[in-house]
C-alpha cells in the first residue's frame, strides 16, 4: 500500500469539512464528486450555484454539492468587518474588506477562521502566493512558528520522501533552512516517517567550498542545535549535511563519502538550499523519475490549508485534500507547535 492510500483510508475514518474555493475549475468538482464518493471528506464547493450546477451537468456529474456562494451568503457582511479589523491597520477601507469576501478563497479563509470547516485546499488556478497570502492574513502562523514554508510527499507504490522547501522560501538563509529542516522533520514525524533529514548540497562535508555550501552547514549546525529543544531528550530525528544527492540517497554512496552519518544513504526527507534547486528537483523526479507529487503541503500556519500546481489532476486534488484532511484529525494530538504538525493517530 502507497503512503496516499494510508492517508486516504485514514481521512475515510473520519471524514473532516474541506472546502474548495476554486469551483470554476472543472478538476475541483471532478475531485469534489470524488472525495464525497469514496467517503474521504465532506466537501464546500465555492461558487456561483447556478454555474457550478451547469458544469456539473455538462460533466456528467452527479454530485449534489454542498455550495456557499460568497456574494449571496448572509454572514459575508460580517466576515467583512471581521477581516476590516484584521487589517485596518494596513490602511484597508471597508468597501476593499466587502469585496474580498466576495471572493472565493478570501470568504474560505475566514469560514475556516470561524469553524465552518475543517481544511481548504486551493492553487489549481491560483499562485500559491494568492493562496498564501490571505491564510496568513486571517489564520496566521501556528503558536511559535517562525515562517511558512512548505514540502511535497514524493511516492512511489513502495517509497515516500519528502522535499522541502519546494514552493515558497526563495532564498532561505542558514537560520530559515535550520527551521525548514525542523519543521520537515515534524512533518515526517506526524505521517509515521523516518525522520531522516538530509540537507543537500553540490558538496557533502566540505569536499567543496563556497557561499552556499557554507549557509548549508551553517544551517545543519543550526538545526542539531535545537533539537533537544523542539523534539525532547531521547528523540529520533536525525539531520546532516552538507551532502549529495547521491551520498543522502544511495547506500553504496554513502559510505564512501561521508561514513558514520545517521542520515546519508537513508535519507526521509531531502532539504534544497533554496527554491530554484527544490522546485526543479522535484518536477524532474515528478516527471521523468515516475513519482507522484502531492503538495505543496504548507508547515506554520495555524489550521490545514494547501496549495496544488496549477497543473495538478484530479487525482492530485483528491490526494492533497487527503492530507488536510488528515492534518484536521490530528489537530488535537499534541506535537511542536512551532510547524503546525502533528503526530499521528
Amino acid at each position: 500500500m502507497s503512503m496516499i492510500d494510508v492517508i486516504v483510508a485514514k481521512a475515510q475514518k473520519r471524514p473532516q469539512r474541506i472546502l474548495l474555493p476554486e469551483a470554476e475549475d472543472d478538476r475541483m468538482l471532478q475531485a469534489a464528486a470524488e472525495l464525497e464518493r469514496r467517503g474521504i471528506a465532506r466537501v464546500t464547493l465555492l461558487g456561483d450555484r447556478r454555474r457550478i450546477h451547469e458544469r456539473q451537468k455538462e460533466l456528467g456529474i452527479k454530485h449534489d454539492a454542498h455550495i456557499v456562494e460568497p456574494q449571496r451568503t448572509g454572514w459575508t457582511d460580517s466576515f467583512a468587518g471581521h477581516f476590516l479589523e484584521m487589517r485596518q491597520h494596513k490602511g484597508m477601507t471597508l468597501s476593499e474588506a466587502q469585496e474580498l469576501m466576495r471572493e472565493p478563497i478570501h470568504h474560505a479563509m475566514m469560514m475556516l477562521h470561524h469553524d465552518m470547516g475543517d481544511g481548504l485546499v486551493a492553487g489549481a488556478c491560483h499562485s500559491t502566493g494568492d493562496t498564501l497570502r490571505p491564510a496568513l492574513q486571517i489564520l496566521k502562523t501556528a503558536p511559535g512558528a517562525k515562517l511558512v514554508s512548505s514540502f511535497f510527499f514524493m511516492t512511489w507504490p513502495d517509497r515516500t520522501l519528502l522535499f522541502a522547501d519546494c514552493a515558497l522560501v526563495e532564498d532561505p538563509d542558514a537560520e530559515q533552512l535550520a527551521e525548514i529542516a525542523l519543521c520537515t522533520a515534524a512533518s515526517a514525524k506526524a505521517f509515521d516517517l523516518e525522520p531522516r533529514v538530509a540537507m543537500l548540497s553540490y558538496s557533502t562535508k566540505g569536499s567543496a567550498d563556497g557561499p552556499s555550501t557554507r549557509k548549508v552547514a551553517e544551517a545543519v549546525r543550526i538545526a542539531n542545535s535545537r533539537l533537544d529543544e523542539r523534539f525532547g531528550k531521547g528523540h529520533d530525528v536525525a539531520i546532516d549535511g552538507e551532502l549529495q544527492a547521491d551520498a543522502a540517497l544511495v547506500q553504496q554512496v554513502a559510505k564512501k563519502k561521508c561514513p558514520g552519518s545517521a542520515v546519508a544513504g537513508a535519507a526521509q526527507a531531502l532539504i534544497f538550499p533554496d527554491l530554484n534547486s527544490g522546485n526543479i528537483g522535484y518536477k524532474l523526479v515528478e516527471r521523468l523519475g515516475g513519482a507522484k507529487a502531492y503538495g505543496p503541503v504548507l508547515q506554520g500556519l495555524r489550521l490545514p490549508v494547501n496549495d496544488l500546481s496549477r497543473g495538478c489532476s484530479v487525482d492530485d486534488i483528491v490526494g492533497v485534500a487527503a492530507i488536510t484532511a488528515v492534518q484536521s484529525q490530528m489537530r488535537t494530538r499534541k506535537a511542536p507547535a512551532h510547524c503546525g504538525a502533528l503526530a499521528m493517530n
